[in-house]
């Protein structure tokens, strides 16, 4: 299943670097603006790398924040791209957002196998 995970988190990696550098005309675009664009696809990649990697997971949002500021800083080399601070600041929110997300999820997931294994075995004798 991990390896499932990595791959998605990946690919949504690789999409959000071209959707980033890429010719705007092959952006994507939709009704939520470029805040609510930025926000959906890094917290889906926060969320998807925190599932991959949970041992590291503080690490590699760490390294996910780095990398995020780096692919903006790239933007001034890409034609018709802009990097701004406010896009870094979204997309690096909103990573961490997705991160804290897939915590949530492991908790949550954790809390209920022992919870369901404690009702499984039945009252003590």
């Amino acid at each position: 299943m991990s390896i499932f995970v990595r791959a998605i988190a990946w690919l949504l990696a690789a999409a959000v670097t071209f959707a980033t550098l890429g010719p705007p005309s092959l952006r994507p675009h939709s009704d939520l603006g470029q805040d609510g664009e930025h926000a959906l696809a890094f917290i889906l990649v926060g969320l998807a790398f925190g599932l991959a990697y949970r041992r590291r997971r503080p690490a590699v949002a760490a390294i996910s924040v780095a990398l995020i500021g780096l692919l903006e800083l790239m933007q001034l080399w890409a034609p018709g791209r802009h990097a701004r601070l406010e896009d870094f600041v979204v997309d690096a929110a909103t990573a961490c957002v997705g991160f804290a997300l897939a915590a949530v999820a492991d908790w949550a997931i954790t809390r209920f196998r022992v919870n369901s294994a404690i009702t499984s075995e039945g009252p003590a004798e």
